[in-house]
C-alpha cells in the first residue's frame, strides 16, 4: 500500500485506536506494532499510517485546546472591553460634572470679589468644596429595629449610594499606578481623592457564577485578614427576595500602637432588574437611625460608608465585579505618627479591596484546575494554613482580654511588651491535652513596634526571609520547636548563642499573582554540648511571606511562622510569630518629634558611634514604615519569669539586629550619602587581607593596589575599601563554593552583611553563562593560579541583576602556599 495515499478509517477501527491513543498520545514504533498485532481490525493498516493517525491526532488535540483557549481570552476581552465602555462613560460624565463645578465656583468666586473687600473668597471655595465632599447625611428619626420597612428604607438609601459610587460619580477616583487592565490583571483598581475617609474601587472579571461569588465574598473572615469575627445578629427577608442582615464585626489592629476597630452594619442583598446582584453595606448610627449596635469596649468604632459589591453575569460564564471600600476609621483617635495608616485609600485598597478579588481569582483558578500543588495537600487546606499563621499572629500582636491575654509587669523598660494566655486551648491542640502537661503554664508573647526610615518594607522583609541566620537564635528556634514534642517542654528555658542555623526553604503554595507564598523552612539542628546530641535534630517552621514586591504601593509585607513537626499534620497546633512591615505615605516634611521611636536615626555606623539625626533628612527618597514584631513562645509554670527574661531579651536583640539590617540593606538601595559599612578588624582579616594580596601578586606579576606599607591594618583597609567587588569563597571539592568575605564594594553588590555572607552560594549569583565559563575555566585557574572571566551578568542576595565588565578568579594562599580559598575580583560592576 502507498504510505501516502489516504486512509479511510472505519469508526471500529477508530474507536480502537482512540482507546490507545487516552493512554498513550506518542505510542512509539514498538507499542504500534503491538497494537496491529493486538488488534485485527488493524491489520491492513501499515504501521507508518498508524503513526500519520496518531500525529494528526494529537494535532487535533492541539488545535482544539488553542481554540478554546482563544474563545476563553476572547470572551474575557469582550467583558472587559465592556468594562473599559463603562468606565468611560463614567469618567466622561465626571468631566462633565467637574467642568459644572469649576464654573459654579468660578461664578461663587466673582459674586463674593465683588460683595466684599474681607479677602473671603478662599473660606467661600473651601466651604463649598467640604460640603460637596463630606456629603453629610440629613438627621433621621431613631428607626426602630423591629420594625422591616424603617431597615428597608435605610437598605435602599444605602444600595443607590453604592451603586453612585461603584459606577457613577460621587467620588472622585484617581487609578492605582501600575493596574493596567487585561484579560490576566487584576482588573481596574482606583482610589479616593478629596472624600470623607479613606476609600478603593476595583473593576475585574473572574470565571465563577455570580451566586459562587456572592457566597464567597460575604463569608468576608475567609479573606480579609484583619477580620477577628463577623456576627451576623439579625436577618430580615425582604418582599423582593432580598434579605436584610444586622451585622457586628470586629477587626484586628496592624500594630501595637493603636486600638482595633469594630463596625456596626446593615447588609442588604438583593437582585437588580438586569439580573445583577449586589450587596451593600452602611454603618448604623444615629445619623441613619437604625438599631444600636453592641458597645464597643475596647474597640475604636468605626464608621462603614456605603460600599459593597456589584456582580453581574458575564456572557458565556463567569462574572464582572464592581467592589467599593469606603471607611472612616476615627483616625483622630491614634498618635499622630500612625495617622498615615489610617488616611491611605492605598492601604484599604491593597488590603481589603484587592484582597477580595484576589481571593475570588484564586478559588476560580483552583476550581478549574489551573493551579496545582504538590506535596499532596488540597488547596482549601495550604488556604487554611495561610489563614491560621494570618490569624495566630494578629492575636498575639492585638492581645484582647477576651482572649485571655493578660499583660505581664514589666522590667522597667517600655520598648517590649510581655502578655501571657494560660487558656489551654490557646495552643494544645488535638494530640495535646492538659492531662498530657499538667506543668503546662500558658502561651508567652513578646512583641514591639516602632517606625523605619528609608527602608522598603518589601526589600526588609525579603532580607529577613532569605537571611534568617542574621537575626534568629539557634538556641530560642530550639526552645520553640521542643514544645512539639513528645514531651515537649523537654528544654526548661533557651539558651541565647549558638552558631547559626543554616536553612533550606521548600515552596509549598503561591497565590495567582506570587504576591503571598507558603513554603516550609528546614533548619539544620546542631548540639551546644555532647549531652544534647539527641535535641540536635533538624527543625521545621511553617511559614507564610507576602508583600514582596516592591512596585505594590501601600501593600503591607510581612514573614509569619510557626514551629511544626516531621509529619504536618492538616490540623498541626500553629504558635506563629513574626514581622510585619507597613509603609507609611512618603513625607517630604522635617521628621515627627517622635525620634524616639525611629530606628534609623539611633543606628549605629560601626564603632564610629550614632548617625547623625540630620542625615536622612537630607536623603531626595524619604519612605517611613512601621515594624511590629512578636514572638510567641509556650512555657511550663515554674519557668514563666525565666520565659519572659529571655523572650524579653531576644526580642530586643532582633530588634537590635533589623537595626543593622537597616544599615546593611538602606545604603545601596536608596543612599549613597549614609555611612560605610563597618570594618571587620580582627587578626584572621588582617591575615586573609595579606593572604589576599600576596596571592594576586604571585600569579598575575601584578599588584592588586598601590599600599605604602604592609604593616598593621593598612592592607585590610585598602582591601576594605577598594572600589571593585572583591570577595573569597570556599575551595571544596565535595560541596558547592560558599562565600566567607566580601569588602564593602562586594556586599553592597550582593546585597547582604559579612554574617549573612556564609548564606550565599557561588553557584546561585552566577548565571548560567557565568558557571558554565566558570566551569571551563576552573582548571586553569588550579593550574595556572588565576584566569580572567569575561563580562558578564550575576544577581545579588535580593535577586536584582548585576552587570560587571570582567573578572578575575585566582588561588589565595596560605603561609604554607597551601590553597585557602577562591577570590574573585568583579571590574566596574553595576546594578543593571
Amino acid at each position: 500500500m502507498d504510505s501516502s495515499k489516504y486512509v479511510r478509517y472505519t469508526p471500529e477501527q477508530v474507536e480502537a485506536l482512540e482507546r490507545v491513543y487516552t493512554e498513550c498520545p506518542k505510542p512509539s514504533s514498538l507499542r504500534r506494532q503491538q497494537l496491529i498485532r493486538e488488534c485485527p481490525i488493524l491489520c491492513n493498516i501499515e504501521p507508518k499510517q498508524i503513526k500519520v493517525w496518531f500525529q494528526n491526532r494529537r494535532c487535533r488535540e492541539k488545535q482544539r485546546k488553542e481554540a478554546s483557549r482563544l474563545q476563553t481570552v476572547n470572551r474575557k476581552l469582550t467583558a472587559m472591553n465592556k468594562l473599559l465602555m463603562e468606565e468611560n462613560d463614567r469618567l466622561q460624565k465626571q468631566v462633565s460634572h467637574l467642568v459644572y463645578e469649576n464654573g459654579f465656583m468660578r461664578q461663587q468666586i466673582q459674586t463674593a470679589s465683588a460683595t466684599t473687600t474681607d479677602n473671603s473668597c478662599e473660606s467661600v471655595v473651601m466651604s463649598g468644596q467640604h460640603q460637596q465632599q463630606q456629603n453629610p447625611t440629613p438627621q433621621q428619626p431613631q428607626r426602630d429595629a423591629n420594625n422591616p420597612a424603617g431597615l428597608l428604607t435605610i437598605a435602599e438609601e444605602t444600595l443607590a449610594e453604592f451603586l453612585s459610587k461603584a459606577t457613577g460619580t460621587a467620588v472622585d477616583w484617581v487609578q492605582m499606578i501600575g493596574m493596567k487592565p487585561g484579560p490576566d490583571s487584576i482588573g481596574i483598581v482606583a482610589v479616593s481623592r478629596n472624600c470623607s475617609g479613606v476609600a478603593a474601587r476595583a473593576c475585574g472579571l473572574v470565571s465563577l457564577e455570580p451566586i459562587k461569588v456572592a457566597e464567597i465574598l460575604k463569608d468576608r473572615p475567609s479573606w480579609f485578614r484583619a477580620c477577628r469575627c463577623l456576627d451576623i445578629m439579625s436577618v430580615i427577608p425582604t418582599g423582593s427576595g432580598g434579605t436584610i442582615e444586622l451585622i457586628y464585626m470586629q477587626t484586628y489592629a496592624p500594630t501595637t500602637l493603636a486600638a482595633a476597630r469594630d463596625f456596626w452594619t446593615l447588609r442588604y442583598t438583593t437582585t437588580l432588574e438586569d439580573g445583577s446582584l449586589v450587596i451593600c453595606e452602611r454603618s448604623l448610627t444615629s445619623s441613619t437611625g437604625g438599631p444600636t449596635g453592641p458597645p464597643p469596649s475596647s474597640f475604636v468604632r468605626a464608621d462603614m460608608l456605603p460600599s459593597g459589591y456589584l456582580i453581574r453575569p458575564c456572557e458565556g460564564g463567569g462574572s464582572i465585579i464592581h467592589i467599593v471600600d469606603h471607611v472612616d476609621l476615627d483616625v483622630w483617635s491614634v498618635p499622630e505618627v500612625l495617622r498615615p495608616l489610617y488616611e491611605s485609600s492605598k492601604i484599604l485598597a491593597q488590603k481589603m479591596t484587592m484582597a477580595a478579588l484576589r481571593y475570588i481569582r484564586q478559588i476560580a483558578q483552583e476550581t478549574s484546575g489551573e493551579i496545582q500543588y504538590g506535596g499532596g495537600r488540597q488547596p482549601a487546606v495550604l488556604r487554611t494554613f495561610s489563614q491560621r499563621l494570618c490569624r495566630g499572629f494578629n492575636d498575639a500582636v492585638n492581645g484582647f482580654t477576651d482572649s485571655g491575654w493578660s499583660l505581664l509587669d514589666g522590667d522597667g523598660g517600655d520598648d517590649v511588651t510581655i502578655v501571657i494566655n494560660s487558656s489551654p486551648t490557646k495552643f494544645l491542640g488535638s494530640q495535646y491535652n492538659a492531662s498530657m502537661s499538667p506543668t503546662f503554664g500558658g502561651v508567652l508573647c513578646a512583641k514591639a513596634s516602632m517606625l523605619l526610615q528609608n527602608v522598603p518594607p518589601a526589600l526588609l522583609v525579603r532580607f529577613l526571609r532569605e537571611h534568617r541566620s542574621e537575626w534568629a537564635d539557634y538556641g530560642v528556634d530550639v526552645y520553640s520547636a521542643a514544645c512539639l514534642k513528645a514531651s515537649p517542654y523537654a528544654v526548661p528555658c533557651a539558651r541565647p548563642g549558638g552558631f547559626p542555623s543554616s536553612q533550606v526553604i521548600l515552596p509549598l503554595a503561591h497565590t495567582v499573582e506570587h504576591e503571598e507564598f507558603l513554603e516550609v523552612v528546614r533548619l539544620e539542628g546542631h548540639a551546644f554540648s555532647p549531652e544534647d546530641v539527641a535535641l540536635a535534630q533538624d527543625m521545621y517552621l511553617l511559614q507564610l511571606c507576602s508583600g514582596v514586591d516592591e512596585n505594590a504601593l501601600g501593600a503591607c509585607a510581612q514573614l509569619i511562622f510557626a514551629p511544626i513537626d516531621e509529619s504536618f499534620a492538616d490540623d498541626a497546633p500553629l504558635l506563629p510569630s513574626g514581622f510585619r512591615v507597613i509603609p507609611l505615605d512618603p513625607k517630604t516634611d522635617a521628621p515627627a518629634a517622635t525620634r524616639t521611636l525611629d530606628l534609623a536615626s539611633t543606628l549605629e555606623v560601626g564603632p564610629g558611634g550614632a548617625r547623625p539625626a540630620s542625615e536622612a533628612d537630607t536623603n531626595s527618597y524619604n519612605l517611613r514604615s512601621v515594624l511590629t514584631i512578636a514572638f510567641q513562645f509556650t512555657f511550663e509554670n515554674h519557668f514563666r519569669d525565666n520565659v519572659a527574661a529571655m523572650a524579653r531579651q531576644y526580642v530586643r536583640g532582633v530588634v537590635a539586629s533589623v537595626q543593622r539590617v537597616a544599615m546593611a540593606i538602606s545604603p545601596s538601595r536608596l543612599s549613597s550619602n549614609m555611612g560605610p559599612k563597618s570594618l571587620p578588624v580582627s587578626p584572621e582579616a588582617l591575615t586573609l587581607a595579606r593572604w589576599i594580596y600576596r596571592s594576586y601578586r604571585i600569579h598575575t606579576g601584578g599588584e592588586l593596589f598601590r599600599v605604602d606599607s604592609q604593616a598593621g591594618d593598612a592592607l585590610l583597609k585598602r582591601l576594605w575599601h577598594h572600589s571593585d567587588a572583591i570577595m573569597c569563597c570556599s575551595l571544596k571539592t565535595n560541596a558547592s563554593p560558599v562565600f566567607t568575605f566580601a569588602n564593602q564594594a562586594g556586599l553592597d553588590m550582593l546585597e547582604t552583611t559579612l554574617v549573612a555572607l556564609q548564606d550565599i552560594m557561588l553557584d546561585k549569583i552566577l548565571d548560567e553563562a557565568g558557571r558554565k565559563i566558570l566551569c571551563s575555566e576552573f582548571s586553569k585557574i588550579m593550574q595556572q593560579g588565576y584566569a580572567y572571566l569575561p563580562a558578564g551578568i550575576c544577581v545579588s542576595s535580593m535577586g536584582r541583576p548585576v552587570s560587571y565588565e570582567q573578572a578575575i578568579a585566582w588561588k589565595v594562599l596560605n603561609d604554607d602556599n597551601s590553597n585557602h580559598c577562591l577570590a574573585f575580583m568583579f571590574i566596574n560592576w553595576s546594578f543593571v
